[in-house]
């Protein structure tokens, strides 16, 4: 089975994630997408997190009844700040008949070099790259484990999600119905 992994904070998930994880699904040649909610990035300040139960709540919500989207709380037991290569070591101890893929938005291209063991994470794995707008050319475009995806340019932001909600707008359009609900019943971002 072929596993797309999108890893993030999913501070909140909005439909943009939604859409890209599709985009990877039909265009990938996935069999599932796993959203992986990432309990502390390394390259974010912490304190503007919500906790991970909180987000993966959200994101369970997100992708209810779609059976080819799975979340996955896998980092929340591993040691903190996680490292994405570490992950994958540890998904693929546990799932070794599953291919697993990283997708990645194509901002993040420029700076892989400065991930973690980034050589295992291209040479083991692979990465399927969705379109981001306004991005540095990388030479990894045309790295032989570097796939780049037709997927729509989704430039929404859970910032600006966050920011709209202490701002008391209307995000209904931004976040998948259930999640909305979870947002509004926990009083999240306030």
């Amino acid at each position: 089975m072929k596993v797309g992994l999108f890893f993030g904070s999913f501070n909140p998930i909005h439909v943009g994630h939604l859409i890209l994880a599709n985009a990877m699904l039909q265009n990938g040649n996935l069999d599932e997408v796993w959203f992986v909610v990432s309990p502390h990035n390394p390259f974010k300040k912490k304190n503007t997190l919500l906790h991970e139960f909180d987000r993966l709540d959200m994101v369970n919500a997100a992708i209810e009844g779609n059976f080819k989207f799975r979340s996955s709380d896998i980092e929340f037991r591993m040691p903190k700040p996680s490292y994405t290569v570490d992950t994958l070591a540890y998904l693929s101890s546990k799932h070794p008949h599953f291919d697993f893929k990283l997708i990645v938005g194509e901002d993040n291209l420029s700076g892989f070099k400065k991930w973690k063991n980034y050589e295992i994470i291209l040479n083991d794995y692979g990465l399927l790259v969705y379109p981001r707008p306004k991005v540095k050319e990388s030479d990894l475009r045309e790295h032989e484990n570097v796939k780049m995806i037709d997927a729509p340019m989704v430039d929404i932001s859970a910032t600006f999600i966050r920011n709209s909600i202490k701002e008391e707008k209307d995000i209904r359009y931004l976040v998948p119905e259930g999640v909305l609900k979870l947002i509004n019943s926990r009083s999240f971002y306030e």
